[in-house]
């Protein structure tokens, strides 16, 4: 008697299909920087700066060597620092509260909505003090915050906002790209972003004239020409080849955007038919997400994981422990600060998500969840 067959494993993310679909693009795109040789501050590095300002609708990107660079800059640019503080989620990634605390400043953390997963605005004016310098919010898993709510609260205080858009890139707010909401936009291209590279990048945005010329000579070492430096700075260049990368995957990005939009309404639609209670994040109706994660929330969180991998169906958890409740951060909250973040950071879980997900994969995945939920 043969056994049946066991099924593929499926793809979290799935980087080599979407390759596979580039290839001509990507490849041409590397072999022109090996032909010309320069991998720093190369053609290429101008030519996405001036591509991504264009897809955002601001008049500068400033490329970097990672997402956490970008917000880092950012912060250095508006000379945020000792005694300052800084307003943010404290359910997040951890980058968005080290590089506050990085450049000396304090973490103010503040709750989020239980069904978006995104800064409560509010409650951040009641924690505004005389030391807050800026509000940093996250537009968690694709999608933006209340950003005209937050940066009306901003204008009354006259503070800047630093959106952290590391996984919104390509999605709108009221009709308007993340990225170029508010003060400052910074996003991640780590390459399992909504648009990444084959490693480390990132980008900052803004309209205003003085912080993009603080960014770029920041980015190298502060430098306002070569080896002049008029301000401390860091080593934070987007190398040619990861811009190179990035230009070679815009052709098939807004078409990526119409495909995860496609796959996350499936996914609604097969949770409500399944009948197994699993909700997903919701989306406000003034905005999109370019579903950076597909993330539902489960109890008996580490069951459903265990039943789903032993079916080959990855999932992963963004984010296990709110920020509040890091041992890093602990001197800047009290672990109670934050009980949404707390009972979210239980619950979370994401599904497989990515513009060349299929549907029998996704079938696959919900009838696997629904019957591990009701196990």
């Amino acid at each position: 008697m043969t056994s049946p067959t066991k099924p593929a494993p499926i793809e979290f993310i799935n980087l080599k299909a979407q390759y596979a679909a580039l290839r001509d693009n990507i490849n041409a795109r590397i072999q022109a920087v090996l032909d010309h040789g320069q991998y720093i501050l190369g053609p290429e590095v101008q030519e996405a700066e001036q591509k991504l300002a264009q897809h955002v609708g601001v008049k500068h990107c400033v490329t970097m060597a990672s997402g956490t660079d970008a917000l880092l800059v950012a912060l250095m640019a508006l000379e945020i620092g000792p005694g300052d503080e800084v307003i943010t989620s404290a359910f997040t990634f951890a980058a968005t509260a080290e590089v506050i605390a990085l450049v000396g400043a304090k973490p103010v953390f503040i709750d989020v909505e239980p069904d978006t997963c995104n800064i409560d605005v509010a409650k951040i004016e009641a924690r505004i003090t005389s030391r807050t310098r800026a509000i940093m919010p996250v537009s968690l898993y694709g999608q933006c915050a209340d950003m005209d709510e937050l940066n009306a609260c901003a204008v009354r205080h006259g503070l800047p906002v630093i959106e952290d858009a590391a996984q919104s890139f390509g999605a709108t707010y009221k009709g308007r790209k993340s990225g170029g909401l508010s003060t400052i936009g910074c996003t991640s291209f780590f390459p399992s972003k909504p648009l990444g590279c084959y490693g480390d990048g990132g980008a900052l945005f803004t309209n205003d004239d003085r912080l993009a010329q603080a960014a770029r000579e920041i980015r190298v070492h502060g430098q306002s020409k070569r080896y002049t430096h008029t301000r401390i700075g860091i080593g934070g260049r987007m190398d040619t080849l990861q811009c190179a990368v990035i230009l070679g995957k815009l052709d098939r990005f807004e078409w990526e955007l119409g495909r995860r939009a496609e796959l996350a309404a499936r996914y609604q639609q097969l949770l409500e038919a399944s009948g197994s209670g699993i909700r997903a994040t919701t989306v406000r109706a003034d905005r999109d997400s370019v579903w950076a994660q597909f993330t539902v929330l489960v109890e008996r969180r580490d069951f459903v994981q265990e039943q789903l991998k032993a079916k080959g169906i990855p999932t992963a958890v963004h984010y296990p422990m709110s920020l509040n409740h890091q041992p890093a951060y602990a001197a800047y909250c009290c672990p109670e600060c934050c009980p949404v973040s707390d009972r979210l950071a239980a619950r979370v879980m994401s599904l497989p998500m990515s513009p060349d997900l299929d549907f029998a994969e996704q079938d696959r995945i919900v009838a696997a969840l629904a019957e591990a939920v009701r196990q």
